[in-house]
């Protein structure tokens, strides 16, 4: 599951997710993406079901990006626990996704194939999705 080596602190707190992606908002590697449309915490293991259903789609071909990481810790309080005594356990690790921020870049693939792959992947996801290609795209030069 991905998750930060080592953090500065083990908790965080929650902030505030408004407007839309101001870094990662284009295409930086492959010439196909994903581009979330909606703000949400994504979690590593949601990260990791997409990754695996766009690789298994694509069998192993081209080459993928995973453009967030969860590095956010997430506490969680047991259940049924009194109010105060603190601020709860860290839970896990979360990527904060603001609108139009590339989830997961493609390369080295046919078109279709990247979109159905992209598709698959984007399943996964809690948030609604948007497949783009890069603007200078030519279908010629694949493969």
């Amino acid at each position: 599951m991905l998750q930060p080596k080592k953090t500065k602190f083990r908790r965080q707190q929650k902030g505030k997710m408004k407007g839309n992606a101001q870094r990662g908002h284009q295409l930086s590697f492959g010439s196909f993406g994903i581009k979330a449309m909606e703000e949400a915490w994504i979690t590593g293991r949601q990260i990791e079901a997409a990754r695996q259903a766009v690789t298994r789609h694509m069998k192993r071909e081209g080459q993928i990006w995973i453009r967030i990481f969860p590095d956010k810790p997430i506490t969680k309080k047991p259940a049924e626990v009194r109010m105060g005594k603190g601020k709860g356990a860290p839970e896990g690790f979360v990527a904060p996704v603001n609108p139009g921020r590339i989830l997961i870049e493609v390369e080295g693939v046919p078109l279709d194939v990247a979109k159905e792959a992209l598709r698959l992947g984007a399943q996964k996801l809690p948030i609604p999705t948007k497949f783009i290609i890069r603007r200078d795209f030519v279908e010629s030069n694949i493969l």
